[in-house]
């Protein structure tokens, strides 16, 4: 084995996806993960703390471009379309990896270990947004109620796109767009 392995990374999270679906995550240790990858267990702990994060990679780069969606908007642009707007553009890489992203949740749906990370995730997602909404000047709880709804607005898009019983072929920004539409239509009627 060289020290340096090109694209360990994905190796590693191809790995981890191949075999916590074969044999679940809880019977799946991190050695075993490294080993199917071709890589050490080191190398694998150079690139995730633990054998959860393996599936959660790419979190930071989501707020990242949640957040910089926030900071680009037009002024005068009502805040919950800036949070659409804004899950819009970080929609865009997570498109590219749709299978992954279907066996993904598949795995995280059957461990609770998962889901509760995924929870945290997500929470950490609507607190840096919350963040950027008020660094555009939208106070509490205005900010916080945009967030959450923002946040809302994604999960059910993203479950909707993860479902392959939904394979109407829509991309996750479109189904974005469908999911803050309908909730605007609900909030109006209301």
């Amino acid at each position: 084995m060289t020290r340096w392995e090109p694209n360990a990374r994905g190796r590693l999270q191809l790995a981890a996806l191949e075999l916590y679906s074969e044999r679940g995550y809880d019977q799946t240790t991190v050695s075993e993960i490294a080993k199917h990858a071709g890589l050490t267990e080191r190398t694998y702990f150079r690139y995730f703390a633990d054998k959860r994060e393996v599936l959660f990679f790419g979190t930071g780069m989501l707020q990242e471009r949640l957040v910089q969606g926030i900071i680009a908007a037009p002024e005068g642009k009502p805040p919950l379309d800036m949070v659409g707007a804004s899950l819009e553009a970080a929609a865009e890489p997570v498109e590219e990896i749709r299978d992954f992203s279907r066996r993904r949740q598949a795995i995280v749906a059957a461990n609770p270990e998962l889901q509760e990370r995924e929870l945290s995730k997500l929470a950490a997602l609507t607190a840096a947004l919350t963040d950027a909404l008020r660094g555009r000047g939208l106070a509490d709880p205005a900010a916080r109620l945009t967030a959450e709804a923002g946040m809302a607005v994604f999960k059910v898009a993203y479950q909707r796109w993860v479902d392959e019983a939904d394979d109407s072929g829509e991309t996750l920004a479109q189904l974005i767009r469908q999911s803050l539409a309908e909730l605007k239509t609900v909030a109006a009627a209301g």
